[in-house]
């Protein structure tokens, strides 16, 4: 039997699901979600095997209309994605209509001369009435394959994973069998933090927010992790920090839970906030947050 091989690119605006469909594809959390827009900064790899094939999904930023450096390097990051990959998705979310974003994200993709996907994500929230407008409402020979899914009910996940194995090429396996991502502790243990402050605040801090792993000591029943949060206001810190350092206990605590949980350990977490003005337009500061590559992003 033949083994196949390949990357599969996840594009599309924030708040499609690409996320959601990255962890329902790997039956597991690999990237963080929440209802806000942007919870997604970088690339992250996901890693399936089956006996017959190992499909390397990437899951991108959100593509938008950017404003100020780390907006702009998302958005940058999730076009590179696409440029060696050897099947495309574009998420739409079909219960808003199809829009002058989702075509700009088309027109950057069309020519690309690579299979390409419309995975129509979210049918869970329409009728197939519904469905069946919005397909009628497209150029379906725009695309190679169109597969309707509700990736937070894991509906039409199998056939997903079955069309793509179709356009890869037969190759070798990249990763280990055990492997579900290839991103460090470090970054998991920070996106886990910046997730449960998405959750916990409103308005502009959670975009203002940068989480960085500082220290990881393990020892035989511990695990001790040290997490900066950075902000750019002293006004955010105390949002963060909240009265009677409510709000950082919060945060913390659901955090540790899931790290926990996660690791099969227990855990102990150490999280602090400081202030660094306007390090979302600082390359300095984003190449510190692994936001910023000088070479790439430039």
């Amino acid at each position: 039997m033949s083994f196949k091989a390949g990357f599969v690119a996840l594009i599309g605006k924030p708040n499609t699901g690409k996320s959601t469909l990255l962890n329902a594809l790997l039956s597991q959390k690999v990237a963080i979600t929440t209802p806000k827009p942007q919870t997604t900064r970088d690339n992250i790899r996901g890693i399936l095997t089956l006996d017959d094939a190992q499909i390397i999904f990437i899951d991108t930023p959100g593509i938008h209309k950017s404003k100020g450096r780390l907006n702009a390097t998302m958005v940058k990051r999730a076009y590179d994605a696409v440029s060696d990959v050897d099947v495309i998705l574009l998420l739409v979310d079909v219960s808003k209509p199809w829009n002058k974003g989702d075509e700009i994200i088309f027109e950057s993709i069309k020519d690309i001369k690579k299979p390409k996907f419309l995975v129509i994500n979210k049918v869970d929230k329409v009728t197939k009435q519904e469905l069946l407008e919005y397909l009628s409402n497209l150029n379906q020979d725009d695309f190679d394959e169109i597969i309707p899914l509700s990736a937070l009910k894991s509906r039409n996940i199998t056939e997903l994973v079955d069309t793509i194995k179709q356009y890869l090429p037969e190759d070798v396996q990249y990763y280990p069998s055990d492997m579900i991502s290839d991103y460090p502790d470090s970054f998991m243990f920070a996106e886990i933090v910046r997730e449960k402050i998405m959750m916990a605040t409103d308005e502009e801090v959670p975009h203002s927010i940068a989480v960085q792993t500082e220290e990881i000591t393990r020892k035989p029943n511990v695990v001790y992790v040290r997490v900066a949060i950075v902000v750019e206001k002293s006004s955010q810190k105390a949002i963060i920090i909240g009265r009677n350092g409510s709000m950082i206990k919060k945060i913390s605590t659901a955090a540790r839970e899931e790290l926990e949980e996660r690791l099969n350990s227990k855990v102990f977490l150490e999280t602090f906030v400081r202030v660094e003005p306007d390090w979302r337009n600082r390359p300095s500061q984003l190449q510190e947050f692994g936001y910023w590559d000088s070479v790439k992003d430039e």
